[in-house]
């Protein structure tokens, strides 16, 4: 583990995209600011343990039936959507 001292208003940067920055220090609770890509989750640590746990549990439970969709009805006079062929999916946004 790195260990690191930094002062109010100081900042960690890791891997050039991620930034930690102090934001207050009110005895001993500590604020601070995260600035990461949205394609970067960041949790509390409690957090974090508990969408574990949870997914653990998701995984472990035998024949979970999943919930069916309702097809949706196009309306009246809409044209289908329809992808050209050979064309690549467009990326998440």
């Amino acid at each position: 583990m790195l260990i690191l001292s930094r002062k109010l208003g100081e900042s960690i940067v890791i891997d050039d995209r991620i930034i930690v920055k102090i934001i207050r220090v009110d005895g001993e609770v500590v604020k601070v600011g995260i600035e990461a890509p949205a394609s970067v989750p960041v949790h509390r640590q409690e957090v974090y343990e508990e969408i574990q746990r949870n997914n653990q549990q998701a995984a472990m439970k035998p024949g979970s039936p999943l919930p069916k969709l309702a097809a949706k009805t196009p309306e009246p006079g809409a044209r289908p959507i329809t992808k050209p062929v050979n064309q690549p999916d467009s990326p998440a946004p």
